[in-house]
């Protein structure tokens, strides 16, 4: 069995439609604009036909930056970085993945998320092999780790009306249209000559 962590935002909404998992599992960990993601990810699950799981940890005691609603931590290499987010989400998922007998967990980290250690293959690779050696035994794959936002859409070839469910604001459940969430949104419609708005 194959899941994906699916937050509802443009790249895991791509990835979805691309790869269609067996599981999507959406993490509810505290993060401000979770209500929206949410709401995406079970419109993107219901349109492809993808069971849904949601997990609910409430972690927002221990947020930083954009996604807590808080000024971020002087360690923090962009305004959303959430210290260990995504060991954090994977571990909450993975807990899921075990119970649901899935095997693979697809993230969707890619190229250009190298700005903060917890998005590079490295990383990806490292997770892996520590979910790998545990009860389960889960691999942790990103299938558009070599990708940019605009490559992964292009070669989902996810068409326009589903990618409009997607919610990429780190600040709330409505689009701010000012963080680097929706900024990377808007720009990645336009390489397409689609209309954001």
């Amino acid at each position: 069995m194959i899941g994906l962590l699916l937050s509802g935002g443009m790249d895991s909404t791509a990835i979805a439609w691309w790869k269609r998992p067996d599981f999507a599992i959406s993490v509810d960990y505290g993060q401000r604009p979770a209500g929206a993601e949410i709401d995406a990810a079970r419109a993107v699950c219901a349109a492809l036909d993808i069971r849904h799981e949601i997990v609910r940890a409430d972690c927002s005691a221990l947020g930083s930056g954009d996604l807590a609603g808080q000024a971020p931590l002087d360690v923090a290499p962009v305004p959303e970085w959430w210290p260990f987010r995504n060991q954090l989400i994977l571990t909450l998922a993975g807990i899921a993945a075990v119970r649901l007998g899935i095997r693979t967990l697809m993230i969707g980290a890619l190229a250009t998320d190298g700005a903060h250690a917890d998005g590079r293959a490295d990383f990806i690779d490292a997770v892996s092999r520590l979910m790998a050696l545990q009860e389960g035994g889960i691999e942790v794959v990103a299938p558009a780790i070599g990708m940019t936002a605009t490559e992964l859409v292009e070669a989902s070839g996810i068409p326009r009306e589903v990618m409009a469910w997607a919610h990429s604001c780190h600040v709330g459940n409505l689009a701010c249209g000012r963080c680097r969430g929706c900024v990377k949104h808007c720009r990645t419609w336009k390489a397409f000559g689609w209309d954001p708005h």
